[in-house]
């Protein structure tokens, strides 16, 4: 299939390339091939490449900066999605588009499945649910909602906290924040299986086992042989951000045991591959040994 990934400059954009190129033709975009908030941009690039599959990867992800500036995240996230998924479907394209637990308020405590309720407390969340919308409008398009992403490529959460930990400072993370741990390698795997199966509809993704992000970043940076210690726990609400962050958002995958699919394995596995393999800066020399 010819498949193109649009935010592929993008943390997850960067491991679904990696993975697609593997045994498709893979066209990964970024701001420079196509502005999407442009919709003849969009359109001409489109019509010259006509992929057969379009991964929208790309927007704001960004919790704060979309609160602060809420005209700039619905430009992006809503109306550049509206802009791929319509430049797709006049070439007769699907369309798979990346969306998240932000879409949940947190207020449930016990995971959530694909049929329950979105309720977005922010301008970011808000923002993802309209694009689904738009994506699912057509029955034959997948809508994927990853949670806290890890990987190569690009920084990401667990990446930073081992910057600030290896270098002997504190990495201060919200002690209050239960959710779910995606490798994006693992994530794109998935995708690659569902959509090779067209198995159209609306997957919860990410790795199994729920965890806080605590509990994230300090296994990190045991794994990496570092000092655990130096990851400090703070209540959310004491963090001084602008967007509120859910405090539960652990996301069941329903919809991939419905339609036959493994499950991913455990973030814990998932994560030493990730630290062994990609970030060995990181690591101790008996930890990467072991």
């Amino acid at each position: 299939m010819k498949v193109a990934i649009t935010g592929a400059a993008g943390l997850f954009g960067y491991g679904l390339t990696r993975v697609f190129e593997q045994s498709h033709t893979t066209y990964p975009l970024t701001r420079s091939d196509a502005d999407i908030t442009r919709r003849e941009d969009v359109a001409s690039l489109f019509a010259k490449l006509k992929p057969e599959i379009v991964i929208h990867s790309a927007g704001i992800p960004d919790l704060d900066v979309c609160e602060l500036e809420p005209a700039k995240a619905y430009l992006v996230n809503v109306h550049g999605t509206r802009n791929v998924v319509d430049a797709a479907r006049r070439l007769g394209a699907r369309v798979a588009f990346i969306s998240t637990d932000a879409v949940f308020d947190g207020r449930k405590r016990t995971p959530y499945t694909e049929s329950d309720q979105a309720i977005p407390p922010t301008v970011y969340g808000r923002t993802k649910l309209l694009a689904e919308r738009i994506t699912l409008a057509d029955p034959a398009s997948w809508v994927f909602r990853v949670s806290v992403l890890f990987g190569p490529g690009k920084t990401n959460f667990v990446e930073k906290g081992l910057r600030k930990v290896a270098a002997g400072e504190e990495y201060v993370v919200a002690s209050d924040q239960m959710g779910s741990a995606t490798y994006t390698l693992d994530a794109a795997q998935k995708i690659r299986e569902v959509i090779e199966a067209a198995r159209f509809g609306l997957y919860h993704l990410s790795n199994s086992l729920p965890c806080s992000r605590f509990e994230l970043a300090r296994r990190a940076a045991q794994i990496a042989g570092l000092d655990p210690a130096k990851v400090e726990g703070k209540p959310s609400a004491e963090m001084g951000r602008k967007a509120k962050r859910p405090q539960y958002a652990v996301m069941e995958m329903a919809a991939l045991k419905r339609e036959g699919f493994a499950l991913p394995r455990p973030w814990t596995e998932a994560l030493a591959e990730y630290i062994h393999g990609c970030a060995s800066e990181f690591c101790t020399k008996s930890a990467c040994a072991s």
